[in-house]
């Protein structure tokens, strides 16, 4: 079997960092093989539209503004933020009725732009609520981003199985081989698969030792990491070194992974985290986001790429891989989410055919 092609529609993917849209550029991005243009209208609001003027298919975003409109590069058809033509300088004007460009419906929420790919009305409560990201300073929370050559569906294997931190990272998150051990628990809703790890080191992960109370003393920690449709991963990672069992009052880093892709074989790859230390410290941020960049560029970045390329376009469970206690989360993610598309296909061939 070969890779799919298709993808979840009816979930919102980050388009882009709200900071990567300004008031002037006419912003591209390909998603779920679509070619998307996003600007902002002269009020703020983001505004996403098909990438390809109706007439000759040129990208609307190798245009310019006229307002709120923008013009088509190759004859300057202009196009309103509703996707309608506003303006035709050609012959005596007169403005085709087909002259129109798909609109897809956006969200600005949690530092990011999200995406409704979908023909069907956008459903908001299939947005998470990710709001610890805006509960805090400004100097506390940052965001990135990454473009990888692999399929999406890769980079959450990575993030879901968290056993591989002490083979391929560094020491600043090394578990001292404490986590591989573990099998995580596992909670499961309808539409999302959650993984917890518990465990104890002694010093803490170097990303919290120094802000302990006695940094080189032991450290009860977790990984606590939920994944939902289709592709955004919330991971938090705490330490304390209280007495007991509960985590009150942890060191604490709240962290957003979403992937959106481009194509079956390319990745937006969006990066988010919040921590409750080092608030005020904004240049923190910058060293957070820094090892980030480090952590998957070097050392996951090269094994994700390399897996890609041996799978080639074939489908992961085709390959019959060999499944071990740290695959439970991603198994079952893989598994939902195939289910997922295939019902929503299922119900989109059933629409088609009562029409």
């Amino acid at each position: 079997m070969t890779l799919r092609e298709s993808f979840l529609k009816k979930a919102w993917y980050a388009a882009a960092i709200s900071t990567e849209v300004d008031e002037i550029q006419l912003f591209h991005r390909k998603i779920l093989g679509k070619s998307v243009m996003i600007y902002r209208l002269a009020d703020g609001t983001p505004v996403a539209l098909h990438d390809r003027c109706p007439h000759r298919f040129a990208p609307l975003s190798m245009g310019k503004r006229v307002g709120d409109d923008v013009s088509c590069p190759y004859h300057a058809l202009r196009f309103n933020g509703q996707g309608q033509c506003t303006h035709n300088p050609h012959g005596k004007g007169h403005i085709p009725q087909a002259a129109k460009v798909d609109t897809f419906p956006l969200v600005e929420r949690y530092g990011f732009l999200w995406i409704w790919m979908s023909e069907a009305t956008p459903d908001l409560e299939l947005l998470p609520d990710y709001s610890r990201l805006e509960q805090g300073p400004e100097t506390g929370v940052a965001w990135t981003y990454m473009n990888l050559p692999v399929n999406y569906e890769l980079i959450i294997d990575n993030v879901m199985d968290l056993s591989h931190i002490d083979h391929v990272h560094g020491e600043i998150i090394t578990t001292r081989g404490q986590l591989s051990p573990k099998v995580p628990q596992i909670r499961e809703t309808p539409t999302t698969i959650s993984a917890r790890w518990e465990w104890t080191q002694q010093p803490a992960m170097m990303i919290f030792a120094p802000f302990m109370p006695q940094p080189q003393a032991e450290a009860r920690q977790f990984f606590d990491i939920s994944w939902y449709a289709s592709a955004t991963i919330q991971l938090t990672v705490a330490a304390t070194q209280e007495d007991g069992e509960g985590f009150e009052g942890a060191l604490d880093q709240y962290d957003l992974h979403t992937c959106t892709p481009a194509d079956p074989f390319n990745t937006h790859y969006f990066f988010a985290t919040r921590r409750n230390h080092v608030e005020e410290d904004g240049e923190y941020n910058q060293l957070k986001i820094a090892a980030m960049h480090a952590a998957f560029e070097d050392e996951d970045g090269p094994l994700v790429k390399a897996v890609q390329a041996e799978m080639g376009d074939a489908d992961f469970f085709s390959l019959d891989p060999v499944l071990m206690s740290n695959d439970v989360a991603p198994v079952k993610v893989r598994k939902l989410l195939d289910r997922m598309i295939r019902e929503e296909a299922a119900e989109a061939i059933i629409a088609a055919a009562a029409q």
